[in-house]
């Protein structure tokens, strides 16, 4: 964990260094890309030894994989050898780590490349094997229509600024910020002379890596107090559940599911803060003229805290990973595409049983959710009272159902998953079935 820490913290000063001296301006696409993957790479090595060698074993394996394989089945060859390499490795770390002690190790830079892989095939697919006609706005707009050279390619994979804790970017957004089009481009889709403006304005990211940084350090103190002052296995205590009433259970799952939190948003918001410092995660204006940096956020605070849906929360914690869900799975699943993305999503985290307690759990409530919101919301927009309690109503609701569903996430086993159900009586499970029914 210090490790990763420091490489971060490495990799930000490497940015600021990045953009400044090896700017698009000062420096040839070619010797970008050639400094983004040696960075990477030491980085990789510096974190996790010779088990990043795991990490380079798979690049190189679907290298060959893209440039040999026919077009129409790029995307399913690289997702299976990907998958399968990916979940090959969560199985050794139950044999060199102890079950149930989630590690700092090789295996979180393996889960991002895993996404870009399959990102760029199913891209690459789109972009030479499909249609324009077949393809959505979205698939439209990413495809790719020729496949990179190596040196493109491990750059997009082996970047310094995602290699150690992502995010995982579209390929063509890559490759247009190694270019120097990325903000330009983004620019253009303002009309800057409405504006006032007699050429294109030149945004800096130091403000938003600034206030970024400010999340970090916030969440780091939150952190080091709340998360081990507060830990998720006192909810299974015996002497606790003993002593405590249902109600204050609830309320006491809903204060350690809180202090969990901290680390999530610090080790995101300082990988996000690391891209943006490299003058990549532009993503244009909003509606009060000021410029977004949020291209590759991985999560809204604000919008996590006060979601009063579970899909709101879904779509605000962990959006880049929501995001590849998407597009590999959701939008190309011939049936059941909720199902089978949550299944995807459970085996892409590991094989520990309580993540696949928590994705098939998720599954059920996403659909009662679904159901209600159809159902019965219309009844309470009639009035801002209404509306009003409905709001609130549903926020309670959907942070104790969410709370619910992480728990066994945190858990990690069989054993203090099922005697967590138990002590909350499977109530949420037995809700969402009635709700369905």
């Amino acid at each position: 964990q210090i490790n990763f820490v420091a490489c971060q913290l490495f990799a930000l000063l490497a940015a600021f260094w990045f953009r400044i001296y090896l700017g698009p301006s000062h420096a040839s696409s070619a010797v970008r890309h050639a400094f983004a993957t040696l960075f990477g790479i030491y980085f990789a090595v510096f974190c996790f030894g010779w088990y990043s060698i795991h990490l380079f074993v798979l690049v190189m394996m679907n290298y060959g994989i893209m440039n040999m394989a026919s077009i129409p089945n790029i995307h399913r060859y690289s997702f299976v050898v990907a998958m399968g390499y990916l979940t090959l490795c969560h199985i050794s770390r139950i044999y060199i780590f102890h079950y149930g002690i989630l590690t700092t190790d090789f295996s979180g830079p393996l889960m991002i490349i895993t996404q870009k892989i399959t990102t760029l095939a199913c891209q690459l697919h789109d972009g030479i094997g499909r249609q324009a006609e077949e393809l959505t706005a979205e698939q439209n707009r990413l495809a790719v229509k020729t496949r990179p050279s190596l040196l493109e390619y491990l750059s997009y994979l082996l970047n310094f600024m995602s290699i150690i804790a992502g995010p995982c970017s579209n390929y063509k957004d890559y490759i247009a910020f190694i270019e120097g089009r990325h903000v330009h481009m983004k620019l253009l889709e303002v009309n800057w002379k409405q504006k006032g403006y007699d050429r294109l304005p030149d945004p800096s990211p130091t403000g938003a890596v600034m206030y970024k940084l400010c999340i970090t350090l916030v969440s780091l103190v939150l952190f080091l107090t709340l998360t081990k002052n507060f830990p998720m296995a006192y909810i299974i205590d015996n002497e606790f559940l003993d002593k405590t009433p249902f109600l204050s259970r609830l309320g006491y799952l809903y204060v350690v599911t809180q202090a969990a939190k901290p680390k999530y948003y610090f080790a995101w918001t300082l990988a996000d803060a690391v891209n943006n410092a490299a003058g990549y995660g532009f993503s244009g204006v909003d509606e009060r003229g000021a410029f977004r940096w949020d291209l590759l956020s991985n999560l809204n605070i604000w919008n996590i805290e006060t979601a009063t849906s579970f899909k709101m929360y879904i779509e605000n914690w962990n959006i880049q990973t929501a995001a590849w869900l998407k597009r590999v799975c959701y939008d190309r699943a011939p049936w059941y595409p909720t199902a089978l993305t949550f299944i995807l999503s459970a085996l892409w985290h590991g094989i520990y049983p309580g993540y696949y307690f928590t994705f098939l759990t998720g599954i059920l409530i996403t659909l009662a959710a679904r159901a209600i919101r159809s159902n019965c919301r219309h009844y309470f927009l009639s009035s801002v009272p209404l509306k009003i309690a409905y709001d609130v109503a549903t926020w309670v609701v959907t942070q104790l159902a969410v709370c619910y569903t992480v728990a066994p996430f945190v858990m990690l086993a069989v054993e203090p998953t099922i005697k967590f159900y138990k002590s909350m009586y499977f109530h949420m499970h037995i809700l969402s079935i009635l709700v369905l029914l």
